[in-house]
């Protein structure tokens, strides 16, 4: 089943201006026989195609420029159903909550970088767990930012029965770095130091929203950790005197909501 979406959007990459829309994505994908899929799918025209694939029909960029999270957010903004973790072509995908042997034994994608390959909780994986959960959820996705080039702005904004939601995106920090040329470093700075911090910055994008626009509901969408949940149980009193929101993104790719 397709979900709600819009009809086209516009979005950013590498710096070139893109237009996408769903006629686009139905036709160019009309007699196109879907490749195996490995980790990802998105459901066009009652077929299970790799995101990847259909996103670089669709669009025509190269997979080479663009990773598979990319083509999750765009693909869900235009509200294709997406699931993740699949290995048949055509029967529906089955979403593992937690690393099992056949995930793990599965070849990762090759646009995202070893470092990272195994990492559900980087920024760009919640946003597109959370994009993808939205439009699912009948939310219509108005715009969504490219964390992979740190766009400044609300990371999502989704609108349903005439509500406006802004959301601030985190995700948990890694302990190496995503740059290839620094993958034997580790970081001096620990996670949960880092994640504190981390915290912090999403707290004040959320505070400054609900000054911008005090008719939206603002909203900060985490990877579910202990070290969020103690930092969110702290503030707990200042975040509902502000009306700001948590929202909790688990390993499965499911959002959770007060």
């Amino acid at each position: 089943m397709e979900t709600q979406g819009r009809a086209s959007i516009r979005f950013t990459l590498n710096g070139q201006r893109h237009e996408l829309s769903r006629d686009d994505v139905e036709s160019r994908l009309a007699d196109v026989a879907p490749d195996a899929i490995r980790k990802h799918a998105v459901m066009v025209n009652g077929t299970w195609f790799p995101v990847i694939q259909a996103f670089e029909v669709a669009t025509g960029i190269p997979r080479s420029e663009f990773m598979s999270n990319t083509a999750r957010r765009h693909l869900a903004a235009l509200g294709y159903e997406i699931a993740g973790d699949v290995e048949p072509r055509t029967a529906p995908p089955v979403v593992h909550s937690a690393v099992t042997p056949a995930a793990a034994a599965s070849p990762r994608d090759p646009e995202e970088p070893a470092e990272l390959a195994g990492e559900w909780h980087t920024e760009a994986n919640v946003q597109a767990s959370l994009v993808t959960a939205l439009a699912a959820d009948g939310w219509r996705i108005l715009s969504v930012a490219n964390t992979a080039t740190k766009e400044h702005g609300i990371d999502v904004i989704a609108s349903r029965d005439g509500q406006t939601v802004g959301i601030e995106v985190k995700g948990f920090p890694s302990r190496g770095y995503a740059d290839p040329a620094r993958a034997n470093e580790v970081k001096r700075t620990s996670p949960s130091t880092q994640a504190g911090h981390w915290y912090s910055q999403a707290v004040l994008a959320a505070m400054r929203l609900r000054g911008k626009e005090p008719g939206w509901r603002s909203v900060i969408a985490l990877p579910d950790f202990p070290r969020y949940r103690a930092l969110c149980a702290e503030t707990a009193g200042s975040l509902a005197a502000a009306q700001i929101e948590v929202w909790w993104v688990d390993q499965a790719g499911a959002v959770h909501r007060p």
